[in-house]
């Protein structure tokens, strides 16, 4: 996951502007007491997130896996008055922590949280979603994008998190071994190859596939 240099991803996140109080205890709890705290957004890619959100002005976000709530929190940063953010996580453990941050964070108001098979929860879903966030089990991407789609209003954005695999998508025999980097190179390829996207791939972190739906 690490394509900087060390000494440049601490410039970028010494010049970018710092994590809001909530954010950063979040961060700091999340790296001291849970398993894989590498699956956290992080202070420069959450103020990406947050920042996008900030353009995009959404009504209503869908999210594709909770975790901690850390970009759930940075997302609802830039949503419009009165807006919601739909997240959901088929794991119930970390709903506690989630939901105590977004209370610090007074966002819990415009937070739905929900547990289950993301596919199943999406169908019960009315949208429409001006932003959506992938950032779940790598090998049911594809399924996500599909699920969503018809829920995104032309000008929408999908993003998802992850696309580079630490690397690993640029060696073809990753794919033969690792269905993770196998699903992602094939996620990739179809946002790319999609006439109703336009799409940029950022290197940011472990790499973010951002796609803008320009049709129906």
């Amino acid at each position: 996951m690490e394509f900087l240099d060390p000494a440049l991803e601490a410039y970028a996140e010494n010049h970018t502007s710092p994590e809001p109080p909530a954010a950063a205890e979040l961060n700091r709890q999340t790296h001291l007491k849970v398993l894989q705290p590498r699956m956290l957004s992080g202070h420069l890619q959450g103020r990406l997130l947050s920042m996008m959100a900030h353009m995009a002005r959404p009504e209503q976000i869908l999210e594709i896996g909770t975790y901690t709530g850390y970009s759930a929190i940075c997302l609802a940063e830039g949503m419009r008055e009165g807006g919601t953010l739909h997240t959901i996580d088929i794991d119930e453990e970390l709903r506690p922590m989630a939901e105590r941050y977004f209370e610090k964070a007074n966002c819990a108001d415009r937070i739905r949280m929900h547990t289950g098979a993301a596919l199943e929860v999406i169908d019960t879903l009315d949208g429409p979603f001006d932003l959506v966030f992938i950032d779940a089990d790598k090998t049911n991407y594809l399924n996500y994008y599909k699920a969503v789609f018809s829920k995104v209003p032309v000008g929408g954005y999908i993003i998802a998190d992850n696309v580079l695999w630490s690397g690993k998508v640029l060696d073809p025999a990753e794919a033969l071994d690792d269905p993770d980097t196998a699903a992602l190179m094939k996620y990739n390829e179809a946002v790319l190859n999609d006439p109703k996207t336009e799409n940029v791939l950022l290197p940011v972190r472990d790499g973010l596939m951002i796609a803008r739906k320009i049709a129906d």
